[in-house]
This record gives C-alpha cells, sequence and structure tokens, in this order.
C-alpha cells in the first residue's frame, strides 16, 4: 500500500510540473515568423514584435504562446485593451498558462485593478501547487504595488 501511495505521489507531482511554460518550446524553431518576434522582444522592439507575432499566429491562431507574446508586447507599448484581448485569448486556449496569467496579473496593475491582478494570482495558486515562478513574480508586483498579496 505505501508504494502505491509513493508512486501515486510521485506521478502527481511529475504531472504538476510537466506544465511548460511554453506549450511548444519548438515552435520558433519552425515558424521565422515566430522566432523573429522572439528576437524582436529581446532587443524590446514591440512593435516589430506584434507584427512577427501576428503574422505567425495567421498560421497558428490557437497557439496559447503566440496570444501571450502578443498581449506581453503591447502591453510595452502601453496599449493595454489589446494586451488584454490577448492575454484572455491565451487563458481560453490554455488555462493554465502561467505566463499567462502572470503578465495579465501584472498588466491589471499597471491600469490600477488590484482585484483584477488577485484574481490571476489566485490562479496561478491554484496550477501552481508546489509554487512556481510566475506565482512569485506576481506576488512581488503585488507586493510592490503596495497591496501585497492576498490572503487565501
Amino acid at each position: 500500500m505505501r508504494v502505491a501511495a509513493a508512486i501515486v505521489g510521485f506521478l502527481f507531482a511529475a504531472a504538476v510540473h510537466a506544465d511548460p511554460y511554453e506549450v511548444d518550446p519548438e515552435a520558433a524553431a519552425r515558424d521565422p515568423d515566430y522566432a523573429e518576434g522572439k528576437r524582436a522582444m529581446e532587443q524590446k522592439d514591440w512593435a516589430r514584435a506584434v507584427e512577427r507575432f501576428k503574422r505567425a499566429a495567421v498560421r497558428d491562431p490557437d497557439n496559447p504562446d503566440l496570444q501571450n507574446y502578443i498581449g506581453y508586447s503591447h502591453r510595452n507599448l502601453k496599449q493595454f485593451d489589446l494586451a488584454f484581448t490577448h492575454y484572455r485569448r491565451a487563458i481560453e486556449l490554455n488555462p493554465r498558462h502561467r505566463g499567462a496569467h502572470e503578465y495579465i496579473g501584472e498588466t491589471y496593475l499597471l491600469v490600477g485593478d488590484v482585484a483584477g491582478a488577485r484574481r490571476h494570482l489566485q490562479a496561478l495558486r491554484d496550477i501552481c501547487l508546489l509554487g512556481c515562478e510566475e506565482l512569485t513574480d506576481l506576488e512581488r508586483a503585488i507586493a510592490k504595488a503596495g497591496q501585497g498579496p492576498s490572503t487565501r
């Protein structure tokens, strides 16, 4: 019985950690627009990043990572409504997308909606049972905004 419980615990822990930041980390290698969008992000050329990621999204409209990156790029251009649209689409495509929950939460803070940020903080708590970088980052952003993370 102990062995069975240990196996179940191991499998559960593996499943928790099997949720990668990107759904398809190799997508950029297959799509030159996706790859160029990531390069533009690294260079903080947000307009070019939006353009290239949107081109890639024409071919792969249901890729939550592309939607998240488009949202992030719009956020850095201070185009918050467009950022929210793409973050929501990323979460619709993958409700467990940790990066999208973190970024939309941070965007809610930028527009003064602490309650919105806390909703996504709670979503990350539900997703990251053993903690994750995105959860920690959003907790810190809320604390830095002077609001402190909400209690469970």
